[in-house]
């Protein structure tokens, strides 16, 4: 079992999360069931997949919810490319959440 809260991953999600939240929030209001929802629900998977893997009592199955996770980065990116072709976020908007959403990037 690990302690989520003390894995940089997790930490890098939530606040991959938080931004999502704010940057949707000005989304048109007719796409407060569509694309804004889905873009959130992605961002919200990544970070709680995370933590409910790290509770689980095996080195499999916290893989299994890491795989899961990353699903919903990859449907995230997606999404987020899609609001961007659709004019709802610019593309420094695009780089900087495209930025967060890599874990390999420097913006720890």
């Amino acid at each position: 079992m690990h302690n989520f809260k003390e894995l940089k991953i997790w930490q890098r999600s939530m606040e991959l999360a938080k931004l999502v939240y704010k940057t949707t929030a000005q989304f048109p209001a007719n796409e407060k069931y569509g694309l804004t929802s889905q873009i959130n629900r992605s961002a919200v998977s990544i970070p709680s997949n995370i933590a409910e893997g790290a509770g689980r009592n095996s080195s499999k199955e916290f893989s299994q919810f890491l795989s899961i996770a990353l699903g919903s980065a990859f449907e995230l990116e997606t999404q987020l490319y899609l609001a961007e072709s659709f004019g709802f976020i610019t593309n420094d908007t695009l780089a900087t959440l495209l930025n967060q959403l890599d874990p390999h990037s420097e913006n720890d």
